[in-house]
Parts: structure tokens; sequence; C-alpha cells
């Protein structure tokens, strides 16, 4: 066996399985996203076997993408786990036979509660197809398995199905990425479109700051102590005057200053960026890091009153996984 023309086999034929698929979309497709756009409750998604699988896939894209949905295992519906539909649900049942013992054992109980069925199928005259208000038709001349047995094509276009309803489902509702995010706060994208300033500074004690009149001797224990490499430079309101970072005064000795004979002024950058606490913790990422010399820290301001309310060092950023 030529091991790089089977794998190139099992692509050619969920290829053109999922050519037929396409070629065989008709208005019950449109209708299905439509009923399901206009459910009250939940999606409810089954399946038995490789089906199920699928299933419990195209559930958690769903619920991913702002659509209420669970996966119902068949096996789990007859012992009691069917009680799960209720009125107002839809169920999406996935079956290339649309035979599957399991499956076909609980549609008694979704059609007595009144709940609408659309069947995922390679078979649209199987008994679960005609159980169904709607048939997706997913036909499958061969599966990619070499016995034509292991479901193999039949699942790939299953599962295309099921991203392409939870997609036209998606952009019906306007789900937009800040949506993606509040439901993804532990992914990167979460936290770059969640996490604000305020989320990620050093605030309250741990916020490095001195008041002008202070001495170069305070400043510098500020800096050490609060282990940021940089100190904020506030007047008697606390509003921003300036920034000392280690750099500023490594550069003062190394031009030979007696550093404690000098005021903080005679120090400080008198016109350091800075960012309020309200915005994004990824906008203060890209001014940290989007210059010809990158920098390590940033005095954060309230946006009303511009009080210095925190630092934000690029290693908290980096540890946030922004």
């Amino acid at each position: 066996m030529n091991i790089h023309d089977e794998i190139d086999r099992v692509f050619q034929l969920e290829i053109d399985t999922l050519v037929g698929v396409r070629d065989s979309l008709d208005g019950s497709y449109t209708r299905a996203v439509e009923l399901l756009f206009e459910c009250s409750g939940k999606v409810i998604v089954t399946g038995m076997g490789k089906s199920g699988l699928i299933a419990q896939k195209i559930a958690a894209t769903m619920v991913s993408t702002g659509t209420p949905a669970i996966f119902l295992h068949t096996g789990d519906g007859m012992h009691g786990d069917v009680g799960i539909i209720e009125r107002g649900d839809v169920v999406l049942a996935v079956s290339k036979s649309g035979e599957t013992e399991e499956l076909l054992n609980i549609l008694f109980y979704i059609k007595s509660i009144g709940v609408p069925l659309i069947a995922i199928t390679a078979e649209p005259d199987s008994t679960l197809a005609k159980s169904s208000e709607l048939v997706l038709f997913t036909p499958v001349s061969q599966e990619a398995c070499p016995l034509n047995l292991a479901p193999t094509s039949s699942t790939t276009a299953a599962l295309v199905v099921g991203d392409a309803l939870a997609m036209a489902l998606m952009k019906m509702r306007g789900f937009k990425p800040e949506d993606f995010a509040i439901l993804h706060p532990g992914g990167q994208l979460g936290r770059r479109l969640i996490m604000t300033v305020a989320d990620i500074m050093r605030s309250g004690d741990a916020n490095p700051t001195v008041n002008v009149e202070d001495t170069v001797r305070s400043m510098l224990y500020e800096i050490t102590g609060k282990l940021c490499g940089a100190v904020s430079i506030t007047d008697g309101e606390g509003r921003l005057l300036g920034l000392v970072t280690d750099y500023d005064v490594r550069r003062s000795l190394e031009q030979g200053k007696d550093i404690f004979s000098l005021g903080i002024v005679d120090i400080m950058n008198k016109n350091p960026i800075h960012i309020c606490s309200d915005e994004k913790a990824v906008a203060a990422l890209g001014l940290m890091e989007d210059r010809e010399t990158p920098f390590l820290v940033l005095p954060v301001l309230d946006r009303h009153s511009g009080i210095v309310v925190g630092m934000v060092h690029l290693h908290d950023l980096v540890a946030k996984g922004l």
C-alpha cells in the first residue's frame, strides 16, 4: 500500500461527499436555521455512536457562538435524561441511517410534547426522516473507510452541516467579537477584548508613586520597594507630573551627577506616556511595544479626575497571556 495515495484517497472521498451535500442544499436548510433562530428554549442535539460525537461538537459550537444548546446522548435519554427536552425546545438529531434504535426510542417522547424535530441524515426515507418536520439530506455515496463501514465521510458531512447551521445562526444573532470574548474568557481573544487596564494594573499600596517635593532618597526607596522599576511623580492633588525609571537613575549616575543633591524634577521624564484605567489592557501592550524603543511601564490615570491610580508593567501583561 502506498500510504500517501491512501491518505489522498480519503481526502478526495470526503471532499466529494461535501460537494455532494452542498449540491443537495434546498429550502429545508433555510427553514431549519429559521426554526432554530426562533426557538424560545434550547437546541437539543442528539445522536448515538460516532454521530453522537458529532452531535456533541455541534452543540458545543452553537453554545460558544450564541445559540443555547445542549447534547443529549440517546442511550442516556432512555434512562431519564430525555426529560431535559421541554416545550419551546428544538431537537436536532444526527443519524446517517435514520434507523438508530436508541434514537428512534426517544421519538415518541419528542412527539408527545410537541417539540419540533430536525434530522441530519443520509437516508431521506428513513424512520427518523419521516418523523421529522425538516430533513437536512446529506447524501453519502461511500464512506472513506476501505470497508465502507466506519463512519468517515458521513460524519464529516454531518459536522459541516452543523457548522453551517451554527454560523448562519451566529450571523442572524449579530454575534460580535465582544460576545465571543465573553463566552471565552479563558482564551487569548477573550482576554484581549475583555480585560481593561484596571484589571491588570498595580494599584493601591502596590502602585509606586511619590510627590514631586519628596526627596530623591524617598523616590529610590519607592522604586526598589515596589519592584516595578519605575515611579510616578505626582503633584499635591495626585496628578501626574512625570515618571522616573531605573534607567533615568542610571543615566544620571553615568553622567557623574550626585543624585542626592538633585531634586526629583531634575531626574524625571516630564512628558511620560500614560494610559487611562478604563482602556483595554491590549491597548497598553500596544503603547509599550509599538515603538522604536519599547518600554516596560505605563502610569495609569483615572480618565475623569486625571489622578494617578496605578502602574502597568509589561511583565504583568505577558503573565496574563496578552
